[in-house]
């Protein structure tokens, strides 16, 4: 497969993948970045921020809401290993970047996962539960 080395000064939405470096003779795993495979955005440019963070659940979920240039808004986000059940008001869609989750929408009994580079879409005035193992790192995407 293609092979590429990136440095931390050219993170944007890639592939990650970690194996054995092709060109060192250590074991330990080095990312690299190959084709066709999940994309998971890393970076977000062109954004302000809102400093002080959204804490729901007793901190088990903690965001910072951000807003592009074009005036479109997301938060970014994290939620810890935790059963919750979370309420719409708009459409959102939630993009995992990190971690994985199970979640239900609304009406229905089927559970799904979710992991990076997936993403799930919920309507609005409608809710959603999600449970997380370890640590679960989102975007959501709101409207």
């Amino acid at each position: 497969p293609l092979r590429r080395v990136l440095t931390l000064k050219n993170l944007a939405p890639r592939v990650l993948q970690r194996r054995p470096h092709p060109l060192r003779k250590s074991n330990l795993a080095q990312p690299y970045f190959t084709q066709g495979l999940i994309m998971v955005q890393e970076l977000i440019k062109d954004v302000s921020i809102k400093t002080k963070a959204n804490v729901f659940f007793d901190g088990k979920c903690i965001s910072h809401a951000i807003t592009l240039a074009d005036g479109t808004k997301k938060s970014v986000g994290v939620i810890l290993g935790a059963a919750l059940t979370f309420n719409t008001e708009a459409p959102e869609i939630m993009e995992c970047v990190a971690g994985e989750c199970n979640y239900k929408l609304a009406g229905s009994t089927e559970w799904h996962t979710s992991k990076p580079g997936e993403s799930f879409q919920i309507p609005g005035n409608s809710s959603f539960e999600i449970k997380v193992g370890q640590e679960y790192h989102y975007i959501c995407h709101f409207g």
